[in-house]
């Protein structure tokens, strides 16, 4: 069974980082592609950032495009979400998802989630 695992989060000041970690079991991770995703409060789900099988491609969201880092360690199954200059608005809980495709997507189509992980972004 495919568990997946959100670490890294906190309270954080504006300005500042933090990196999210995303740890992948009960599967062979091979093929599939990975994504980041965040809900805050009376919003939906939004998307974040994916990276390919092997790490090769990546996009990354609107929203966060050149502050956000979205890696994957093909080895140990673990996946990381380096967040920089940090806003109120990052403030939300942060979702890892598995696809069952090697390629990366910024719809709502992964198979397997983890549990989230509250980020808040203090002012």
């Amino acid at each position: 069974q495919v568990q997946l695992a959100e670490s890294g989060g906190g309270l954080v000041q504006v300005g500042g980082s933090l990196r999210l970690s995303c740890a992948a079991s009960g599967h062979a991770f091979s093929n599939y592609a990975m994504g980041w995703f965040r809900q805050a409060p009376g919003k939906e789900r939004e998307f974040v950032a994916s990276i390919s099988w092997r790490g090769i491609n990546s996009i990354i969201g609107d929203a966060v495009k050149g502050r956000f880092t979205i890696s994957w360690d093909n080895a140990s199954n673990m996946m990381y979400l380096q967040m920089n200059s940090l806003k109120p608005d990052d403030t939300a809980v942060y979702y890892c998802a598995a696809r069952k495709s090697p390629f990366v997507s910024r719809n709502n189509d992964y198979a397997y989630w983890g549990q989230g992980i509250q980020v808040t972004v203090s002012s």
